[in-house]
């Protein structure tokens, strides 16, 4: 039985180190331009960014046979949620209230909802820790939900590119340090591919989602990004091997 195939190489870079004559259009006149060397290289990159805000949800209600008594209620733990997060750095525009006011039979049903935008997930915790503490089962802190701005989206995809670009360049500097040559200024540089996808969910968790950790729940509003670049760079000349040595 004959071996396997070994698997086709990858051409990832090609050094023009033949120069030719570049014929002169029809109908002009002039001699033909010498081309200069050029270095072709392909280069790739990807990386991923944290969610950088969470919104967490807050449900309380009330029930009483008196409007004002359902009203006051609930009234009463607004306030003392809206203190607890600005006492912690939550400025007021993170913080929104919606509030719904019915009657049910005989009785007034008074029912708010907080939600509140947090940046600094360890204030978040904190923050979530002390209302549960304080006012137990009659608050309802559901977990939070992860997501990016698009600040953040744009300086991911403007990081991957550049640094596909960095890699790209070194490559183009492994190659003609191979042979000898110097690096010159890029000629070209295109960007091929770009790629973006969320976070990787664990297709075996054996929890539900209501009921994962605190860094899972990160690592599934995980986004990522991958560029691929396509470069040309000028070559120099040889590398001057006694300065170096020097």
């Amino acid at each position: 039985m004959a071996p396997p195939a070994p698997p086709p190489s990858r051409v990832f870079a090609e050094l023009d180190l033949a120069p030719a004559l570049t014929p002169v259009p029809e109908g002009r006149l002039g001699l033909a331009a010498l081309p200069g060397r050029e270095v072709h290289v392909s280069g790739s990159a990807e990386l991923s960014a944290r969610p950088d805000r969470a919104r967490v949800s807050l449900r309380l209600g009330s029930r009483k046979e008196a409007a004002v008594a359902a009203r006051s209620s609930v009234s009463r733990r607004l306030q003392y949620i809206a203190h607890s997060a600005r006492l912690r750095g939550i400025p007021e525009e993170n913080m929104t209230v919606t509030e719904d006011f019915s009657r049910v039979e005989n009785t007034y049903q008074m029912e708010a909802e907080v939600c509140i935008i947090f940046s600094d997930f360890g204030k978040m915790q904190n923050v979530c820790n002390l209302l549960i503490e304080k006012l137990g089962t009659s608050v309802t802190v559901n977990p939070p939900h992860f997501y990016h701005t698009p600040e953040a989206i744009d300086t991911l995809r403007r990081q991957v590119c550049v640094t596909a670009v960095g890699n790209t360049r070194r490559k183009a500097q492994e190659v003609c340090r191979l042979f000898g040559q110097a690096l010159g200024k890029p000629l070209l540089i295109k960007e091929e591919e770009t790629k973006e996808w969320g976070g990787h969910i664990d297709s075996h968790l054996s929890h539900s989602a209501d009921s994962q950790t605190l860094q899972e729940r990160i690592q599934n509003a995980t986004a990522y990004a991958s560029c691929r670049v396509f470069a040309v760079f000028e070559i120099k000349g040889k590398e001057n091997r006694r300065k170096k040595l020097l």
